[in-house]
């Protein structure tokens, strides 16, 4: 059998592999702007040219991009299934919150189920991070800020997906959240802000699933995941057949006024 030789490898070849790994696994996230050239350099100790070749080849492949005034940063779109044209019609069509709901209940369940089993101390103390600034939306006599929660809510789910350890979770979870950041086909657990009822029972299932998953209780973290979002599409429904009953009574009431 015929040994041929070996090719040294090109230092830009593993320092791309390093910025791919950091990419994939979520420690470089879409929109981030890399560390000044000399600073990464030091870093990954590797001279500057090297360097500079690597960020080159990954911005021809579309991964990093360079903005004007300076810096180079993850491509903000990176790994988005969806174009604006598409997510404008989802936004007109009634079952979308529904089809968006089924999708996250199971989506998350499984980043649920693997965040307890895989968690590492630096990932419970991400999410415990998380879930404290969510919690404090919630604190008695805060002012309900819709959007806030918004965010909140959206960042604890994520820190979720990240302690999963599977970046097929991770990228999923974010490029959704990503989609829909401006919209609140998202953010529908802050459309209970102002309802004292549902707002306390999202904060006793953040609560549940948030301890299931620092104590590792995988099954336990995967049903209450699923039972939580399925609570806030049953919450949804209602609002949603509450506010076509009002509708009506007011067309009736334009129709026939007393």
């Amino acid at each position: 059998m015929p040994i041929g030789q070996i090719a040294p490898r090109r230092l830009a070849d593993t320092i791309v592999e390093q910025l791919e790994t950091m990419i994939l696994e979520g420690a470089l996230q879409p929109g981030e702007r890399l560390p000044p050239e000399r600073v990464l350099a030091e870093r990954f100790g590797v001279s500057r040219p090297s360097l500079r070749e690597a960020v080159q080849r990954l911005a021809a492949r579309g991964l990093l991009k360079s903005r004007q005034g300076g810096g180079n940063y993850v491509t903000e779109s990176l790994g988005s299934s969806f174009s604006d044209p598409l997510i404008h019609l989802l936004e007109n069509r009634p079952d979308a919150q529904r089809d968006l709901l089924e999708f996250r209940r199971t989506l998350e369940s499984d980043c649920a189920y693997y965040a307890a089993l895989r968690a590492t101390e630096v990932d419970r103390d991400h999410l415990r991070s998380a879930y404290n600034h969510l919690q404090a939306c919630y604190a008695d006599g805060a002012e309900p800020d819709r959007e806030a929660e918004g965010i909140a809510d959206s960042s604890f789910h994520l820190a979720i997906a990240e302690a999963s350890h599977n970046v097929i979770l991770l990228h999923t979870t974010r490029n959704l959240f990503n989609m829909f950041k401006s919209n609140l086909l998202l953010n529908i657990d802050g459309l209970y802000a102002s309802e004292t009822e549902t707002r306390d029972k999202l904060k006793e299932q953040h609560q549940a699933l948030f301890e299931a998953i620092i104590e590792g209780n995988a099954d336990e973290a995967r049903n209450l995941a699923g039972n939580h979002i399925q609570y806030v599409q049953q919450q949804l429904s209602e609002r949603t057949e509450n506010n076509r009953r009002l509708e009506r009574a007011r067309r009736r009431g334009q129709m026939h006024p007393d």
